[in-house]
């Protein structure tokens, strides 16, 4: 009679361990949404500085009456 009482905790083992495999895939995919989200809204601040550095040299160049400084 021990193997069924060695039964239901072996089912309970794999159950738990299916489980926790399936959170810990689920919160990695969580994970890399998170970063790849991140990622585009760097590079959308990053496009956004660049337009903004661009009008800042034109708007230099045509009323500041120079060349614009780096910086």
């Amino acid at each position: 009679m021990p193997n069924r009482d060695s039964s239901p905790s072996l089912l309970q083992n794999n159950l738990l361990q299916g489980v926790l495999e399936w959170q810990s895939a689920f919160a990695g995919l969580l994970l890399q949404a998170q970063q790849n989200q991140l990622q585009i809204l760097a590079a959308a601040q990053r496009a956004v500085q660049e337009g903004q550095r661009d009008l800042w040299d034109r708007w230099v160049c045509r009323f500041g009456g120079g060349v614009p400084l780096d910086g």
